[in-house]
């Protein structure tokens, strides 16, 4: 039984996704998990101490908006993730979220690790996955360098390796083209590249083929399938043709 997989664009914590977060953990409980919201901040555990706090408080505020317990894992290196404290709190928690922050740092942490295996676990045991921003892209096989895009990507977790994602698209890319953007990004031909606004998550739920756009802006596919955007309540399948 895998869980619910969800990208989101941003917006992690904030109230304006607090339904959506609300619902995967719904789903994770209605597989048997406990009602449990896993703060996972380990893309930005270079930042300062005073924004990883800010990130646990605001992380906090949400779970207890949503009438839930929240477990905050201070995982920021690799030693961390493979403490046995922190893979023992992955499991049966209801909604595993990688916040946002650094996708590069996020996969070499995290990669080969006793707590990756534990959440991959988790999930297919029927827990919902969600990432955010660089935990969105971190879950390709491929993480781009967007701020520089000459050089060549380099290896993310490699659940979605087919898909490739752009957060905060109607941000970081509204003053190019979609067709620069693919380009750019140096997707090969067999990937499908997507950008997914601010405030905006998609989701592939239990026993769905399909994924669902959920959120104020909108998805859009940009490679790998014909070029679309997709919003609130549509449905796309995002695999290869």
């Amino acid at each position: 039984m895998i869980g619910s997989l969800a990208l989101v664009g941003s917006g992690e914590y904030l109230p304006a996704m607090a339904q959506f977060e609300k619902s995967l953990i719904q789903d994770g409980v209605k597989n048997g998990k406990e009602a449990r919201y896993l703060q996972i901040p380990t893309a930005a555990g270079r930042e300062s101490d005073d924004r990883l706090a800010y990130w646990k408080e605001l992380g906090l505020a949400a779970a207890k908006n949503i009438g839930v317990e929240a477990t905050y894992l201070p995982i920021y290196t690799r030693d961390d993730a493979f403490k046995q404290e922190h893979v023992d709190a992955v499991a049966n928690s209801a909604l595993m979220y990688m916040s946002g922050g650094d996708p590069h740092h996020l996969a070499e942490v995290l990669t080969d690790t006793p707590v990756w295996a534990a959440m991959v676990e988790n999930w297919k045991s029927g827990a919902s996955l969600a990432g955010c921003s660089a935990g969105a892209m971190v879950l390709s096989a491929h993480i781009p360098n967007f701020r520089l895009l000459k050089k060549t990507s380099t290896t993310g977790l490699n659940l979605l390796p087919e898909v490739r994602v752009i957060p905060h698209f109607n941000k970081f890319f509204k003053w190019i083209p979609e067709s620069a953007a693919k380009v750019l990004l140096h997707v090969p031909d067999n990937s499908i590249l997507i950008g997914v606004d601010e405030l905006t998550a998609i989701v592939k739920r239990s026993g769905d083929s399909d994924w669902l756009v959920v959120g104020e802006a909108k998805v859009h596919v940009l490679k790998g399938l014909p070029d679309q955007q997709l919003y609130d309540g549509e449905r796309i399948n995002l695999s290869i043709l």
